[in-house]
């Protein structure tokens, strides 16, 4: 089933699993801005370019109070592996029975090859310090979606 967010409306709250070995809010993030994005699998070429251009860019996002959150169905493991590998300095988040990936309408119908299948659209949401999403980046293409997104934060 898929929903559909308004922009002014209070993002839908979650509790996941994270790299850190927590359990992470979107509540314990009241105060600062969230980029939430979620994606469709670690280790993948567009994936990867994506949380590597957000980890570039980490600094700038940052010193504008906003904090990264990345979202996807694989399992902290999985998770743990593409921090290492690709030196990743925000949070990942498993959501590996999708709950919060339908909440957020990004569990979606997909085709690849001819396939159809589940799985989830590569999108990013803009929450600010009361919890109130700004903003919907939907079936994000990776080539400057970063740009785009610190953009936002920065007017704000």
């Amino acid at each position: 089933m898929e929903m559909t967010l308004t922009e002014g409306q209070l993002a839908p709250g979650f509790e996941l699993p994270s790299s850190t070995g927590d359990t992470v809010k979107l509540s314990d993030y009241r105060g600062q801005r969230v980029l939430l994005y979620f994606y469709p699998k670690d280790m993948t070429s567009s994936c990867t370019q994506q949380a590597c251009d957000f980890r570039d860019r980490h600094e700038a996002f940052k010193g504008l109070n906003a904090v990264i959150l990345g979202v996807s169905t694989d399992p902290m493991k999985r998770h743990d592996q593409f921090i290492a590998k690709y030196g990743l300095p925000f949070i990942l988040l498993s959501d590996e029975d999708h709950q919060v990936a339908e909440q957020y309408g990004v569990w979606q119908l997909k085709k690849l090859y001819g396939k159809e299948y589940m799985g989830l659209v590569r999108s990013t949401f803009l929450i600010d310090e009361e919890g109130v999403l700004l903003k919907s980046w939907l079936k994000v293409r990776v080539k400057g979606h970063i740009e785009a997104a610190l953009e936002a934060v920065k007017e704000l």
